[in-house]
């Protein structure tokens, strides 16, 4: 378990403060130093509403995003291999609601209504969206070892247009906000076939703001089109999305093919196999990382919420005692970026620290600036007290614990499928080629091999590193390379090769040029027969000189 101290101080830290887990850590520091900060200035009516246990100790959580029909729930069907309930999947738009499926003894629905009033589920803040959200929220349980790790969200598909977001009887990106906040990874599904970003789908990428680090994409359905086309396709969706992501960094995007149907083109096979493993690895290292992005989330509301306790602050204070008190509220809204400027030169904020001004400028219509908190630095510090030592003191615990005891990764389901045996990434291929084979797979090459070893005068069967060398640049390799592969190949270490070893090194060469990686040590089915150290696995090789 983490603890917040080591145990000769018995288990407590300087201010008597006893926490057995990081997790209970965080909830402690945001009750005692952040919450204070956020109610006293009306943090939770502009931002985010407060925090609460289950948002401290609940599970890692994916949230799937996409316009109608883009697989977002065969993915999920595609991740967990079975069934949920309330899932439906067709070509038209099935998924008309959100659904949270999580771990559950037993298989069922837990309505929104009902959802949002258990304090065991991340879900109770929900409820400010009303009952035209809540009727379309449910939560979908089922015993499944994928859930036992992560959680996932679906979410309704995007159809263009104004008109959907205005029947739909809630505010869709607020949802998505909200939901972006809290949640470990923000996936946006596209279709190779639909890469057009509707009004609605820009505002919900809008509503990640700040969540950058969380977003990746995936362009499903790939398959059914060939490599020249998914070329098209792919450029075509990074140019659409920089329109949308303002980011100087490249978002990662995952190319594949996510339910369990044959390939329709398999001649980028390999690809896709490579990135949907990428993708797993990505979503499987999600409760590894939990803890750290819990904190690193309660960090970006602490900066938030002193931002935000010096605008309320700073706009109190420039109100008239008794008249006139329209008028300057009114001058106040109007000047609001320049104030942000003031308060960035005045306390060193960084402009990215700053909320969305428009929006401010909005919600502030509805205040009454003379009712507004003046600046109580106590709490500010107490926040930068926190921010200073308490939040360094975690991380160092999370690193320090995780070391000893790492959370196990997200297992089962589709992330079983491809572990080991035949068909795991990479069985078979570059250097693991040849690894079940009876024969030394270098002797099937070898023969070419050999022409070019004797081309080289070899004496007393062996070249030198200066022959060998100027052979092995024909390949245009870096030296690094070359020089690792000579490690490799030079199984007996006397600075000259042999026959078998200038193959080997050949062979080596080859895999490098195909576009695989080189081992550190050299597996024992690739040692050349001559120089294993069981001299009966001669016999493997059958030995012959032209």
């Amino acid at each position: 378990m983490f603890s917040w101290v080591k145990q000769e101080q018995g288990g407590r830290n300087k201010e008597g403060e006893m926490y057995q887990t990081v997790t209970e850590g965080l909830q402690t520091l945001y009750t005692k130093k952040l919450l204070p900060l956020e109610e006293h200035y009306l943090f939770h009516d502009f931002h985010s509403p407060a925090l609460e246990a289950a948002d401290f100790q609940s599970k890692p959580m994916v949230l799937l995003v996409g316009q109608y029909s883009t697989g977002k729930t065969t993915f999920i069907r595609y991740l967990l291999e079975q069934d949920f309930p309330g899932m439906r999947i067709g070509p038209e738009p099935t998924t008309d609601g959100f659904i949270a499926v999580m771990y559950g003894e037993n298989e069922g629905v837990v309505p929104g209504n009902a959802l949002v009033v258990d304090p065991k589920k991340p879900f109770r803040k929900l409820n400010a969206f009303g009952n035209s959200f809540l009727n379309r929220f449910i939560c979908s349980q089922m015993p499944n070892q994928v859930l036992q790790s992560i959680s996932i969200i679906d979410t309704p598909g995007i159809l263009s247009g104004e008109k959907q977001r205005i029947s739909r009887g809630y505010d869709f990106a607020e949802v998505l906000r909200w939901f972006g906040e809290r949640v470990d990874r923000i996936i946006l599904l596209f279709d190779a076939h639909k890469l057009d970003i509707s009004d609605e789908f820009s505002e919900a990428i809008r509503a990640f703001k700040g969540q950058d680090d969380k977003i990746r994409v995936v362009l499903n359905k790939a398959d059914q089109v060939d490599t020249q086309q998914l070329m098209r396709v792919y450029g075509a969706l990074m140019w659409s999305l920089g329109k949308v992501i303002n980011t100087p960094e490249v978002v990662r995007v995952y190319l594949g093919s996510f339910w369990a149907k044959p390939l329709q083109n398999t001649e980028n096979r390999r690809l896709f196999e490579a990135e949907s493993q990428d993708l797993f690895r990505d979503i499987q290292s999600l409760p590894r990382n939990a803890a750290l992005r819990k904190l690193n989330d309660l960090i970006k509301r602490a900066r938030l919420a002193k931002v935000h306790a010096y605008i309320i602050s700073y706009l109190k204070k420039e109100m008239p005692s008794l008249f006139g008190r329209e008028k300057k509220k009114e001058e106040l809204i109007m000047r609001l970026p320049e104030i942000y400027t003031i308060l960035q030169r005045e306390h060193h904020i960084s402009p990215g620290d700053f909320p969305n001004v428009t929006k401010m400028q909005d919600m502030l219509q509805h205040y009454d600036f003379s009712k507004f908190p003046s600046l109580k630095m106590k709490l500010i510090e107490s926040v930068d007290k926190m921010l200073a030592t308490k939040i360094a003191v975690l991380m160092a615990m999370i690193r320090e614990e995780e070391s000893k005891a790492p959370p196990a990764m997200v297992s089962g389901g589709a992330f079983e499928g491809s572990q080991d045996g035949p068909f795991g990434q990479g069985y078979g291929e570059g250097i693991s080629a040849g690894a079940d084979a009876e024969d030394w797979i270098v002797s099937r090459e070898k023969h070419r091999y050999d022409e070019i070893f004797y081309m080289l005068m070899p004496v007393n069967g062996k070249i030198t590193g200066v022959n060998a060398k100027k052979e092995m640049m024909n390949s245009r390799l870096p030296n690094t390379v070359l020089g690792k592969i000579w490690k490799l190949a030079d199984c007996d270490k006397d600075g000259m090769l042999d026959d078998e070893e200038f193959a080997l090194a050949q062979h080596l060469i080859k895999i490098k040029l195909e576009g695989y990686e080189l081992p550190t040590d050299l597996p024992d089915h690739l040692v050349p027969p001559s120089h294993r150290k069981n001299l009966t696995a001669e016999t493997l090789y059958n030995h012959s000189e032209d």
